[in-house]
């Protein structure tokens, strides 16, 4: 019997009733001849009281001025998951099914040991195989693995894969076992051409490839992780994307040579975002180049996210998410930039008016001879709306089309990226559900199938 991998989000498996529906689905498999098995995300989402941003809370309010050692936030957060696999392995007990719950490492995931962002490096489904060949339904903890040190150490470290895991969980174990596909189950019909929120009518595409797909996930849909689109094209796992508590068919991930053709996939936005915008006039012109890598190895060495870069002869920018704009600020607000071997020495200022840190890191450079300030212009309340296709967006025109739409609706746009699959642009929050509206009325995509 061939293996069929079914992952379930946090709305799937938030109630007694949700689980009893999400496992319907996993008992109708095996009813088709399927060796199911079944990877689940933490119950619910942000508020509910066993959810990842919960047990992180709990945490960080022992003392919100001490942060909570990475090592101890893999292992609380991983409860949401644990918790998840339990519940949902028991309620397919209770309806006539053997079930057992693993956590990522008894299913063999093995990780490099980044504690909060670790990225799978083996993955040995054994205990898995034992269980299918019994009759049971393994049901696996998604969002985490383990990392074993040294050859022979006992146990080994709990760790979690980032937002978005419990999706990756599910590709990897599908390429382990030969699985004929993996299903993402949410609490939307598939992948939709906007957000349902802000295009209540916005069909559900039945078909799209590894590569679109991945591009609308990376660029701020949520109903699929980018890692996991990625890791089923490599692997050649067919992927579809449904829905929980309906009936829809939903939609199948493929190839591209399964599905060629020019065209417009859809309309994705991101959460707000902060937009830096680094003047460096005042530099040395040959003092530019190694000023900008500082900033972006500064940036890399925190884990924070960058979108949308820019850079001309008058200096560089960026945009990032808005909840590590803080973070970020601490870590540029005065920041001292020497160059080895020269002067002057750089001194970075966030805004027009000089901060407390600015002004007393400026006193201490002062007898070391030349400070020059790096200016930074902050745009807060940002969001990046963009506009997915394939072997379409390079043709002439389109560029003129998507502003002409924007300048049409008033929406001011801050700052343009585009790719080999998307065209994006910065515009203010405020003006996000205009924005998808229009792109999504001028490209029909209503009439997307």
């Amino acid at each position: 019997m061939s293996i069929v991998v079914l992952k379930f989000g946090g709305t799937s498996v938030s109630t007694p009733e949700n689980r009893r529906k999400a496992a319907a689905h996993v008992l109708s498999a095996k009813e088709q001849g399927y060796k199911p098995v079944v990877v689940v995300s933490a119950i619910g989402r942000e508020e509910s009281p066993y959810s990842t941003d919960t047990l992180l809370r709990l945490l960080q309010e022992v003392d919100p001025t001490v942060a909570p050692d990475p090592r101890e936030v893999d292992l609380m957060i991983a409860c949401g998951e644990i918790l998840s696999a339990t519940l949902f392995a028991h309620t397919l007990k209770t309806m006539g099914q053997p079930s057992q719950a693993f956590r990522g490492g008894q299913a063999g995931i093995r990780t490099d040991g980044v504690f909060g962002n670790a990225r799978i490096v083996s993955i040995n489904p054994l205990l898995l195989s034992e269980s299918l060949e019994k009759g049971n339904v393994p049901v696996v903890c998604g969002f985490q693995g383990t990392f074993v040190p040294r050859k022979g150490d006992p146990g080994g470290e709990l760790t979690t894969l980032g937002r978005g895991g419990s999706d990756t969980t599910a590709a990897v174990l599908g390429a382990a076992l030969g699985a004929e596909r993996v299903e993402v189950y949410t609490d939307v019909d598939g992948v939709k051409t906007a957000d349902p929120d802000h295009v209540p009518n916005a069909p559900t595409l039945r078909k799209v490839t590894y590569d679109e797909v991945a591009e609308i996930a990376h660029l701020g849909a949520k109903v699929l992780h980018p890692r996991a689109a990625e890791i089923a094209m490599k692997f050649g796992i067919p992927l579809w994307v449904k829905n929980t508590f309906s009936d829809d068919p939903g939609t199948e991930v493929v190839d591209r040579k399964s599905f060629p053709g020019r065209r417009v996939t859809g309309v994705t936005h991101s959460g707000r975002l902060a937009y830096l915008q680094f003047n460096l006039e005042s530099a040395e012109e040959n003092h530019r180049v190694p000023l900008e890598s500082r900033i972006y190895e500064t940036m890399a060495r925190y884990d924070l996210n960058v979108y949308m870069m820019n850079h001309s002869r008058h200096g560089f920018g960026f945009a990032m998410p808005r909840e590590e704009f803080s973070t970020a600020k601490d870590l540029i607000d005065g920041l001292v930039l020497p160059i080895e071997g020269s002067e002057p020495v750089y001194l970075c200022q966030l805004g027009e008016k000089p901060s407390r840190e600015v002004e007393t890191q400026a006193d201490l450079l002062r007898p070391l001879g030349g400070v020059r300030t790096l200016p930074i212009d902050l745009t807060e309340n940002c969001t990046m709306v963009s506009v997915i296709g394939q072997d379409y967006l390079q043709q002439p025109g389109v560029y003129h089309e998507v502003l002409t739409t924007l300048h049409e609706q008033q929406v001011a746009v801050l700052q343009t990226s585009d790719s080999e699959r998307s065209l994006s642009c910065l515009i203010p929050y405020v003006d996000v559900e205009r924005a998808v509206r229009a792109l999504h009325e001028r490209f029909e995509l209503s009439k997307a199938q």
